[in-house]
């Protein structure tokens, strides 16, 4: 570990904010992972209800700095495209 305090502090901060990001990071799979069981499901309601709440995760995700945001606009494209291509 550093010697620094300031060092140290940064030490334990990027730790915290580490352990944030992974837990948000972590909630984002798991909506986006509903989307896809759904569409493989072939249930076009149940993937249009969660790929409405993934959208709102991901945007989450984004404004708190865990995602940028072209990143979360081509994840949100692709899920928005599967589940439109649905019969």
């Amino acid at each position: 570990m550093a010697n620094i305090k300031s060092a140290k502090k940064r030490v334990l901060v990027a730790a915290r904010n580490a352990e944030r990001n992974k837990a948000i990071r972590s909630r984002v799979k798991t909506f986006v992972k509903k989307v896809y069981a759904a569409v493989e499901g072939g249930n076009k309601e149940e993937a249009a209800a969660a790929l409405k709440a993934a959208v709102v995760e991901l945007d989450k995700a984004t404004s708190k700095g865990v995602y940028h945001k072209n990143t979360t606009s081509r994840k949100i494209s692709r899920l928005t495209l599967m589940v439109n291509k649905m019969a």
